[in-house]
């Protein structure tokens, strides 16, 4: 079981690393630049126009791997769950590199096709799977029954508009997802869930292959492409486990929490009282307005990742 997920992982990362010099190339061809947030930092102004939907790369070596060392509908299901989010990135992407514009899907298209892919998981994993429980982190498992469908999309919905909003600063994204997705390849395997296992540790390889690419300066970026792919696959994972670890997310994958809870938090404090309480969002940005270097702020939120995972770990 081990020897599968780590074996995907080695594939996994070899095609994402040998096919980026590939891509990039082809994507700065057809001038799929990035289009940087006019009210963003002003010395992200220098990223304008560098290649953007990298994300590709990672789709590719995760689904190679995974057709090679998946072999349950479950597993499948996990892979078509990410691939299905990365396809609604990808139209985004799409759109913003066509128009030449950093907007792509209206908030309520693109929420719509999230929430599709979201309850079509949803109900595969309950009517299908007969997957309803979740385990509590140091605690007991529970058995959801229905509300496990709705829950199910709110993890999926949190967890792939999460990474989508941590994706700001070079290799963080993919730097945090490394870490939150390592945890879940043991854990997974820990449960005896071999090929979502393998899945996950195929995002971790695919993770590291692009992040030869995408660590400051970053050559590339990921786009929605990526990120809602990453997203998607570390929230069908969590999902699909049985037991359920869907709130081993709150804590392993507390960055991508907090970068949430700021947006949130700033826009209602704002409305209320015409005041933030954060220099910039999402969180990451604020650190960088107190001073510190996106590389200062990508090592920190990895860091904090793996502890926390570590906390996870023992809480199975």
């Amino acid at each position: 079981m081990m020897n599968s997920a780590i074996l995907a992982l080695i594939i996994s990362f070899v095609i994402t690393a040998a096919f980026m010099p590939l891509l990039i190339p082809f994507l700065r061809k057809l001038k799929f630049g990035q289009s940087i947030l006019e009210d963003g930092p002003v010395w992200h102004a220098k990223k304008q126009g560098t290649p953007t939907m990298g994300g590709l790369g990672m789709m590719l070596g995760v689904v190679c791997a995974s057709l090679v060392f998946v072999h349950s509908l479950k597993g499948m299901a996990v892979v078509v769950c990410a691939a299905l989010f990365g396809l609604v990135g990808f139209v985004d992407d799409y759109i913003k590199v066509v128009k030449k514009h950093n907007q792509g899907f209206t908030p309520a298209q693109k929420f719509a096709a999230q929430t599709a892919v979201s309850l079509a998981f949803a109900l595969f994993m309950y009517f299908v799977q007969g997957q309803s429980s979740a385990l509590v982190p140091f605690g007991p498992r529970l058995d959801l029954g229905w509300v496990s469908i709705p829950f199910v999309m709110l993890v999926l919905l949190a967890t792939s508009n999460s990474v989508n909003l941590t994706d700001g600063l070079d290799g963080l994204a993919a730097s945090v997802t490394t870490v939150a997705a390592l945890f879940f390849a043991v854990a997974c395997s820990h449960w005896g869930e071999g090929d979502i296992s393998a899945v996950m540790a195929a995002v971790v390889g695919a993770a590291v292959g692009f992040l030869i690419y995408n660590f400051y300066p970053a050559k590339v970026f990921m786009g929605d492409t990526g990120s809602l792919f990453l997203g998607g696959a570390l929230g069908a994972a969590a999902c699909a486990a049985d037991p359920g670890l869907e709130l081993f997310l709150i804590v392993g994958g507390f960055v991508f929490l907090f970068e949430s809870l700021s947006v949130i938090i700033q826009v209602a404090v704002f409305k209320k009282t015409g005041k933030r309480v954060f220099k910039m969002t999402p969180i990451h940005h604020h650190f960088e307005m107190c001073g510190w270097k996106e590389t200062k702020v990508v090592l920190v939120f990895s860091a904090v990742t793996l502890v926390l995972c570590l906390i996870c770990y023992f809480g199975l």
